[in-house]
């Protein structure tokens, strides 16, 4: 069952038909033991925030989904259809599903605007007007369309990892993947990264987000799923986990990272 948290109503499509899925996911890493058996649905439109201790298997679990990690065994399904190994179908779901990285991954010698029609022009074959014209729309969403033709190294980590949004929405994602997108920002860089995601949440994109920003996890997730040694342990509305987490794990991590 979905519920529906103050700051973030519950997606329209809530309980009807899950856009992913991972089945009894198991990934090792030589010997070690990374996501165990780990289960989880993501509904339409839904924004799942996944948060824990380093080294929990967030990040891990994240790059999965679009097969930037293999997994052992186990099933992962985005829109009905099974994570492809490998070839054209591969690429083409990770089309489908972009992706923001801690760093921000622009290319250093091309300008925003190149950056962000890239992939549309040469994976999607639109014409480079169109593909100009939506990158150019797409950076003044995200607040940087005065910065369009700046290298990346001409403007601010904040406004690097904006265009890196930016670049992952031309792609017209049915999902949104963010691995700590906000980490490798100064302290007064973050809530513009975070504000331009509310707006994606708010707008009723499908979201998984790893992040210690708690706030952001209060405000705009749906629920939050809290992992540790590779397991999920708690998941649960925002409200019910900060104020009354079921388990021991969760209850001491939170006390330790938010101050009453």
């Amino acid at each position: 069952m979905q519920f529906a948290v103050e700051g973030a109503p519950a997606p329209a499509t809530a309980g009807r038909d899950p856009l992913i899925v991972l089945a009894g996911v198991n990934k090792f890493y030589g010997s070690h033991h990374v996501l165990r058996d780990v289960d989880l649905s993501i509904e339409r439109g839904e924004v799942v925030v996944l948060i824990g201790p380093s080294g929990s298997g967030k990040s891990t679990l994240c790059r999965t989904i679009n097969r930037l990690e293999s997994i052992q065994s186990g099933r992962i399904t985005i829109d009905r259809q099974a994570l492809p190994e490998e070839g054209a179908e591969l690429a083409r779901l990770r089309s489908e599903v972009g992706m923001v990285f801690q760093s921000f991954n622009l290319f250093a010698h091309m300008t925003l605007l190149q950056n962000v029609t890239l992939g549309p022009i040469k994976v999607r074959g639109l014409r480079r007007a169109d593909a100009e014209e939506k990158a150019m729309a797409l950076l003044e969403r995200v607040g940087v369309g005065g910065h369009a033709h700046k290298l990346p190294s001409q403007i601010s980590g904040g406004q690097q990892q904006r265009a890196a949004i930016a670049r992952a929405l031309a792609m017209e994602p049915k999902a949104m993947l963010f691995d700590e997108p906000t980490s490798a920002l100064d302290p007064e860089m973050i809530n513009e990264v975070l504000d331009v995601m509310r707006g994606l949440a708010d707008s009723g994109m499908t979201m998984i987000v790893v992040t210690h920003e708690m706030g952001f996890a209060r405000s705009a997730a749906h629920r939050v799923v809290f992992m540790d040694q590779g397991s999920i342990l708690e998941d649960a509305p925002p409200a019910a986990f900060f104020e009354n987490p079921r388990c021991e794990r969760a209850r001491d991590f939170l006390s330790k990272i938010i101050t009453h």
